[in-house]
């Protein structure tokens, strides 16, 4: 079985993270990233930017995770 390295969960978690965060966008209106970071900062663009990448990431790695 092929398990997950490290970049892979850092990929999966910023996932988790991001659609946690598009939760609270969609639900109750509350950008959390933005609450930290602040709204329309470098460092929010990058956590979005990452989020993104990590996604993309993530659509090639899990269908090989899947047929081993």
């Amino acid at each position: 079985m092929n398990k997950l390295g490290l970049i892979d969960w850092i990929a999966l978690i910023l996932v988790i993270v991001g659609a946690l965060n598009w939760g609270l966008v969609g639900f109750l209106q509350y950008d959390l990233v933005a609450a930290i970071l602040g709204d329309a900062t470098t460092a929010t663009r990058i956590v979005y930017d990452l989020v993104g990448i990590s996604a993309i990431y993530l659509i090639f790695i899990v269908p090989k995770l899947g047929k081993e």
